[in-house]
């Protein structure tokens, strides 16, 4: 039987030995729901989006209360940029948007993230499941996936 996302992914952070939270709720499918049942605030959500770049899927992970800006990204010399559809989605992690942890490295694919979600000393997230969150420090975030950091929110 294959390993769940979640599986997959406390694995990954016990393998580094890092300390994180788990909390099971009930399923959110905002992040302002997300913040609201995990009591913390909007701007530590650490959101990921999967975006068709060129020929290539790529990660974005940003804080919560902000949106991806495209033109930033165009900036950064990314010309071709569209938000994955739900079945790409799908089919390149096995879940749904909303659900999916900020680890591009769980799924093969490359991890950009903002550089203001460093101003957040722990950051949370969904953890391949609307019901599932992982709070963590975003220092160790940083040195597990190792993202490209970029200024890329609005």
């Amino acid at each position: 039987m294959e390993q769940s996302v979640f599986d997959r992914l406390e694995q990954l952070l016990r393998n580094h030995q890092v300390p994180f939270q788990v909390l099971r709720h009930a399923p959110v499918y905002t992040s302002e729901e997300a913040a609201a049942v995990r009591g913390t605030r909007l701007s530590s959500g650490a959101k990921a989006l999967i975006c068709r770049t060129g020929d290539t899927m790529t990660m974005f992970v940003l804080p919560a209360d902000r949106r991806l800006n495209s033109k930033a990204v165009r900036k950064l010399g990314i010309r071709d940029l569209r938000f994955a559809t739900r079945d790409e989605v799908l089919e390149l992690t096995g879940l749904t948007p909303g659900s999916i942890p900020p680890f591009g490295q769980l799924f093969d694919i490359p991890t950009w993230c903002d550089g203001s979600l460093i101003r957040e000393e722990t950051i949370n997230f969904n953890a391949g499941d609307h019901g599932i969150s992982v709070s963590m420090l975003f220092a160790d975030y940083e040195r597990i996936e190792r993202p490209r950091m970029e200024e890329f929110a609005g």
